[in-house]
């Protein structure tokens, strides 16, 4: 019934707000979004042109919301599940279009993050909210742009540069003994410019285990340093980073234990340089290092060991793009190393190094190339990706895909798309053996076909996306279990589940100050959107899956920024979430989340209220979720 209130609301505002003329796309842009340069392609280009439906949440969009952290924001983009164990993002796992948490790339300044051993520890970010320019999420296979991981889509982090020289003190306390501080500076000297940033933040959590102690309660610290110099034959770009956390894991991972415990550290370090001459070429290294730390019984190894695990990822590339009067080529390769250490992951080591006594080094080589052609009206991208992993028997193989999008009738601009992805298997699908579960160390990479088609409308003052998509996945990944063999029978890691996925978005985004030409109409800004997703397991007699049914079947965003007095904004964000899924405990739920700000000059004061209406709700069966939690906050800007 809920479910049906939210969409007849949708419904009713769109229907009260006339659709206005559409003017020229050469004219003005109507919204600055249409000009930030996305990655939808190997070629970096104005969204107004992309041959890919790309989502920004731009800056504008990211100071406004209620969110406290990256993971939250994504809450509210359409295509997006982000389902949260616990509260700010101390263990999310995010998947788009009905995906898994392992099959979407993470990406830094368009640098691979994503985590081998597994997606739960992928989207730890080391930049806060107030470092980021925008957000991309590219919805649908991806490979061909970022390689592995990126089955069915990409989340690229892009952080904020600025011209002059500015710092920023960001307080906030609240709820749960919630405190928090962070700090940033852009600065330039010379030929360079110098981001940096650091903060940490800790809470009592929202509840305590059986036993009375505090069992969500979480600690963390992160930083972040960027340097980008320009000079007159070669840009060079260094990004460094470091996050630590340390969460209470409640009943994450088993519920019979309700006080489970989780220490993560991840350090990064990128280095690359482009070119300025013909051909552009840009030589390219990156650095991924994770540990982590699982306590079944928290502070209690000699109940039950610890598990350990440490993963090093090292990255070499070489790309460049030559421009001529057929359009512009970009070429490339890439080799990647990626290692684990491990107390359960992995194969027996000839030198153990301690606690680790089990580990395994797999490498990959991918060779890409791809051509753009972008004229007045109409952008064209095809290429492909040439892959190859020095582990099991698959041989090299090519993953094609063609974008192109044509804008006709003023402001009217239609998609099509043709992709193939893949995903090779985590460690953590190749070797979790415990606690009932037997992985398969030879598993093969997923594959995956995607067809989508589209249509953007944008006018001054209004823009609305329709998009529909079909995915074909098979050899895809799945943990099952063959209940012929009866109720003790283990989870087992396995290749053999075809899977379909139809799925359709709608998106739409009312500018009031522009559309009725008035700068003090007090509804600064209106965004819906609606998400629906079928899918179809093919899946033998007496097998049940882990996977199957999880997804999100329903999704409404609606939020409006509301301008009260001159320096006094209020935003308000609604969202309803209906999951398919073999766990009854899962309903239908809607959750409301303001925050109101109030600003003069440098300084601004702000009040976030998340899960305003005090909702029960679950993301997971057995982990319950925060209810009503207040945030005050405290926003300094200077000029250096």
């Amino acid at each position: 019934m809920r479910r049906k209130y939210a969409l007849c609301a949708i419904a009713a505002v769109f229907l009260c707000v006339f659709v206005p003329d559409g003017t020229v796309w050469g004219q003005e842009l109507r919204d600055s979004v249409e000009t930030t340069t996305v990655t939808g392609t190997r070629l970096a280009m104005s969204l107004n042109r992309s041959a890919r439906i790309v989502t920004v949440l731009d800056s504008l969009y990211i100071s406004n919301s209620p969110s406290d952290n990256v993971n939250d924001l994504l809450k509210y983009a359409v295509g997006v599940d982000v389902r949260q164990r616990g509260a700010m993002g101390m263990q999310t796992d995010i998947s788009v279009r009905g995906g898994t948490f392992d099959q979407i790339a993470i990406l830094l300044n368009g640098v691979n993050i994503s985590d081998p051993q597994t997606g739960h520890n992928a989207v730890d970010f080391p930049v806060s909210l107030s470092d980021i320019d925008h957000i991309e999420v590219l919805e649908g296979p991806s490979s061909r742009v970022y390689g592995t991981s990126s089955l069915v889509g990409a989340i690229n982090i892009v952080t904020r540069s600025s011209a002059s020289n500015e710092a920023l003190v960001q307080l906030e306390a609240g709820g749960m003994g919630t405190v928090s501080a962070n700090a940033s500076a852009i600065f330039g000297t010379g030929p360079f410019s110098h981001h940096v940033s650091a903060g940490g933040q800790r809470s009592d959590g929202f509840s305590r285990s059986s036993g009375g102690t505090l069992n969500n309660d979480f600690r963390s610290g992160k930083a972040y340093y960027r340097l980008k110099g320009d000079f007159s034959r070669r840009d060079l770009d260094l990004q460094a980073g470091m996050s630590l956390r340390d969460f209470g894991s409640s009943t994450f991972y088993s519920a019979k234990f309700d006080d489970q415990f989780e220490h993560t550290a991840k350090t990064f370090l990128s280095l690359s340089s482009t070119g300025k001459g013909f051909w552009h070429l840009k030589p390219s290294f990156y650095w991924n290092y994770g540990a982590d730390r699982f306590e079944l019984i928290r502070g209690a190894p000699d109940k039950y060991p610890f598990n350990y695990h440490r993963t090093n990822v090292l990255g070499l590339g070489l790309s460049g793009n030559v421009e001529t009067s057929l359009g512009r080529t970009v070429f490339g390769g890439e080799i990647r190393r990626e290692g684990i250490r491990s107390t359960n992951l992995g194969e027996p080591l000839e030198a153990p190094h301690g606690k680790y006594v089990v580990g395994l080094d797999r490498y990959s080589y991918s060779l890409f190339l791809e051509h753009n052609v972008i004229l007045s009206r109409f952008t064209a991208s095809a290429g492909l990706l040439a892959f190859r992993s020095n582990l099991g028997d698959e041989p090299m193989r090519l993953y094609p895909g063609v974008d192109a999008s044509w804008r006709f009738a003023g402001s009217w601009k239609l998609y099509a798309s043709v992709n193939s992805s893949f995903r090779t298997p985590t460690f953590t699908d190749l070797y979790y053996s415990v606690g009932g579960h037997k992985a398969d160390k030879n598993l093969k990479a997923e594959k995956m076909v995607s067809y989508e088609a589209g249509v953007k409308y944008l006018a001054n003052g209004f823009s609305a996306v329709l998009s529909a998509y079909y995915h074909r996945g098979h050899d895809m990944i799945d943990w099952i279990k063959d209940l012929s063999a009866g109720e003790d029978a283990p989870w087992t890691s396995v290749n053999h589940t075809v899977l379909s996925t139809f799925g359709q978005e709608i998106s739409l985004r009312w500018d009031f100050p522009r559309l009725l030409g008035r700068k003090d109409f007090f509804i600064s800004k209106l965004d819906a959107a609606y998400s629906h997703i079928s899918q179809s397991k093919e899946l033998e007699e007496n097998l049940l899956s882990m996977y199957a049914m999880e997804y999100l079947r329903h999704k409404v965003v609606v939020q409006a920024d509301f301008r009260l007095a001159k320096s006094l904004a209020l935003n308000l964000s609604y969202r309803f979430q209906d999951r398919a899924s073999t766990d009854s405990s899962l309903k239908p739920y809607s959750l409301v989340d303001a925050r109101v700000e109030w600003e003069r000059g440098k300084y601004s004061l702000y009040l976030k209220a998340n899960n305003l209406l005090d909702a029960e709700y679950l993301d997971f069966g057995a982990v319950r979720q925060p209810g009503i939690w207040l945030l005050a906050g405290l926003r300094v800007n200077l000029s250096l």
